[in-house]
Parts: C-alpha cells; sequence; structure tokens
C-alpha cells in the first residue's frame, strides 16, 4: 500500500508512530466460515439466525440464536486440543489459522518474540464447564476432568494459541464484553507502536449453552419473539431484544513497514480508538451513558486525526433493545450533528456475537473496503422514535475509505476505532 494510502495522524502513545495494519481476516460467524462466505451474507442480506440446536432451548423464553453452518472442530485442532479445550476456543483455532492463511503467514512464528495474541473474552468456556459440573453433581463419579480448570478460563483461547503456533511476544485478554473485540485491536494496534512486528487480535464467543443462556436471561435484553426473522431488529419500531449468537472474528495486525516487506497484502489501519466507561451496571431500565459514548468516538477520530464529517461509515453497537438504541443513535448525533455518514448493520444477520460480534463489524467493513462496497444495512425496515439516522438503504461505492465501528460492553463499557480502509485490489471491488 502506498503511503497515500496512509495519511492521517495516528496517535503515537508517546512511543513511535510504526502504522499498525490488517494483513489477515479469519471469520467464523452464523455467516459463514471463511471471509468470503461471511461478504456473501452480508451482500445478500440473508438471516442465519435460526433454532438453537447445541442443546434443547425448549424450556427457555429464547430459543433462537446465530450458529455457525457445518462446523467441525477437528478440522483446525487436533484431538489432544480438543479434549483440553471449549467450543469457544475451538472457533478461535480456526478463526486464527485462516487469519495466518489469508496473510501468508506460517502456522508457527519464525521469530516467537516477534509474533503475539490479543484476544478479547467474555463468557469464556461455559459449554465445557456446564458438562463438568454435570458430571460433578449427576454423574456417579462425582468428579470433573483435569481440564475444567483451564478450559472455561477467560483467557484459554490466549494460551492455547499461543502454545500452538508459539507466539512468545505480550500477549493478554481483554475483557469488556462487546466492546473488548475493538479494544483488542486497540491493544494490538499500541504492541506494534512498541515494536512487536505482528500480533494476533479479534474476538470469538459461544454463548449458547443452557447455563450461559440463563445468564443472559437474566437482564431481561434477549429478545422472546418466536420468529428468528423478526426477532432481532435493532432501531427498529418492532424492536424487542437481541438474538444470542457464536463465533467471530481474528485479524493479523502487522506493522506496516514489515508487511510491505514480505509483499502482503493490505486491507487496511487500525488508525484510532477510544474507549470510555459509564460507572454504572447495566440493568433492566438502563441505556448507557450517550455522552461517555459519544466521547469515546470522538476519541478515536482525535486520535485518527479525523474528522467527523470525514467518516464514510459507522457500524453500530446496534443491540436491539429500544432504549439503548435511542441512546447509541443520541450518541451518534452528538458527534456527527447535521451531517451523519451512512450507518450499517449486519447484526441482525447473525446475531449478536458479544465481543466477537464487534470484531466481526471489523471485518465487515474492512472487507467492504476490499470489495469497494459499502454494504446495505440490514433494517430497520421502520425506524422507531428516537433512532433517526442516515441507514444504508442499498450498496454503495466508499469515497473516504474511513469507518468507524462502535461497541458497548455491558456494565458500562464503550469503545470506537477508526479503520482507514485500503484501496481494493484488481479483481476484488464487487
Amino acid at each position: 500500500m502506498s503511503t497515500a494510502q496512509h495519511r492521517g495522524a495516528p496517535h503515537t502513545d508517546g512511543v513511535s508512530t510504526a502504522r499498525a495494519v490488517v494483513t489477515g481476516i479469519g471469520v467464523v460467524a452464523p455467516s459463514g466460515i471463511g471471509a468470503d462466505a461471511h461478504w456473501r451474507t452480508v451482500l445478500a442480506g440473508t438471516r442465519r439466525t435460526g433454532p438453537i440446536t447445541l442443546f434443547d432451548p425448549s424450556g427457555y423464553p429464547t430459543r433462537f440464536g446465530g450458529e455457525v453452518p457445518g462446523f467441525t472442530a477437528d478440522s483446525y485442532a487436533d484431538s489432544r486440543q480438543l479434549v483440553q479445550t471449549d467450543r469457544w476456543t475451538h472457533l478461535g483455532f480456526a478463526a486464527t489459522r485462516l487469519a495466518l492463511a489469508d496473510a501468508g503467514l506460517p502456522e508457527r512464528a519464525p521469530d516467537p518474540y516477534g509474533y503475539a495474541v490479543t484476544l478479547a473474552s467474555s463468557s469464556g468456556g461455559n459449554l465445557f464447564g456446564q458438562r463438568e459440573l454435570q458430571r460433578l453433581w449427576g454423574g456417579a463419579s462425582r468428579t470433573v476432568g483435569a481440564y475444567q480448570s483451564i478450559a472455561w478460563f477467560y483467557a484459554a483461547s490466549v494460551g492455547q494459541l499461543s502454545i500452538h503456533h508459539q507466539f512468545k511476544g505480550p500477549s493478554g485478554v481483554l475483557v469488556a464484553e462487546a466492546a473488548g473485540g475493538l479494544d483488542s485491536l486497540a491493544h494490538a494496534a499500541r504492541a506494534v507502536r512498541r515494536g512487536t512486528p505482528v500480533v494476533i487480535a479479534g474476538a470469538t464467543e459461544c454463548p449458547l449453552s443452557p447455563y450461559a443462556l440463563a445468564c443472559q436471561l437474566r437482564s431481561g435484553l434477549l429478545s422472546d419473539v418466536a420468529d428468528p426473522e423478526r426477532a432481532y431488529r435493532p432501531f427498529d419500531a418492532t424492536a424487542s431484544g437481541y438474538l444470542p449468537a457464536e463465533g467471530g472474528a481474528v485479524f493479523v495486525v502487522e506493522e506496516l513497514g514489515h508487511a510491505l516487506a514480505r509483499g502482503a497484502r493490505v486491507y487496511g489501519e487500525v488508525s484510532g480508538w477510544g474507549s470510555t466507561h459509564d460507572a454504572a451496571h447495566t440493568t433492566a431500565d438502563s441505556a448507557g451513558d450517550p455522552a461517555q459514548y459519544a466521547r469515546a468516538m470522538r476519541l478515536a477520530l482525535d486520535r485518527a486525526g479525523v474528522a467527523a464529517a470525514g467518516v464514510d461509515v459507522v457500524l453500530p453497537d446496534a443491540l436491539g433493545v429500544p432504549r439503548y438504541d435511542r441512546s447509541e443513535a443520541e450518541a451518534l448525533r452528538a458527534v456527527f450533528a447535521d451531517r451523519p455518514p451512512p450507518v450499517t448493520t449486519q447484526k441482525p444477520l447473525t446475531g449478536r456475537a458479544y465481543q466477537g460480534g464487534s470484531a466481526l463489524d471489523v471485518a465487515t467493513a474492512l472487507l467492504a473496503f476490499a470489495h469497494d462496497t459499502l454494504p446495505a444495512s440490514a433494517g430497520p425496515d421502520e425506524v422507531a422514535d428516537g433512532c433517526e439516522l442516515d441507514f444504508l438503504r442499498e450498496h454503495r461505492r466508499p469515497r473516504s475509505r474511513l469507518a468507524l465501528v462502535c461497541a458497548r460492553g455491558f456494565d458500562g463499557f464503550n469503545s470506537a476505532l477508526v479503520l482507514r480502509g485500503a484501496a481494493p485490489t484488481r479483481g476484488e471491488a464487487s
């Protein structure tokens, strides 16, 4: 990518001006396995939510969600890894292998201390944990397996990936619910600026187990509409909550000079980021603090050296809960005033995958620039009062190639990320 395609004033963190670019995308989501499958689903606007099949949800008010179609864990992990880890980590193995292959990097790091992994985590390995606890309380042996102590742990995926791929650089886990998927990329960019050439970032999720669903239902924010086509409708007059989903996206974030030296293809640059906190719990009647959410967006824009008017497209959190949707629209209007950019969300197609969902939004934005097409929003059909935004109603070509991706995590987390997209290579534009 030429220097001109990376113009801007990236925030230096007082360390260096090294630029962090994305050279690989690995998607494992309800929209499909692989970036191409995900992009086809986005362009077609096909809903991939449906009845939960990972367990019998008939006794729950929410019985629909987003599952990864045709996923076979043994295609991406060996038998030893499979017995030691949860499906959430299996999805992480798959997304990471896809991202490395897309970036043209080997499975094992040639320079272990030059490679790091920083993923976001939320619910951890709850399927594994539930199975072991059921064996403890319902089985004849009244025991749990040896891997119960590590498979559920929120850092399990980072640890397993670091071991398997020999990534020995500065690694870590970000925990901020849905906002964590963006925070992981911000952390990766900071690691690049501190001298680590390659960082694996992003997030996957698997919140579909009886215990996990019971925990999510306690918030009162899930939709109980018995029709997956109408259950999750953010910003719509009929919005009733969201549907949970598994999956997400993992990225290869690389120092620009390192990427160019090996002739890598560049999707875009992580140009700016911002995170704030509401200092308040998520409750049945809360709606978050739009002022703090708007502040996170402004921080991201300022650190990217980008004026609000220059943004090409916004991918919002899109919770699908009316009061939260109104609060998010208020925050966007506060930042963009009377010049709002187009807004597009594909979460109704896949369900809400928590930290994996915000990472998936990053994949959508980068693929949109790669294919020279901003995808139409999957709704709303009838905009709810207070949610009046410039929703993208049809596909269109990007102009500035700048995207603002936003996410809110339960209990007050707010994050925003500015992506500067690369020009599409020949034959990729849709």
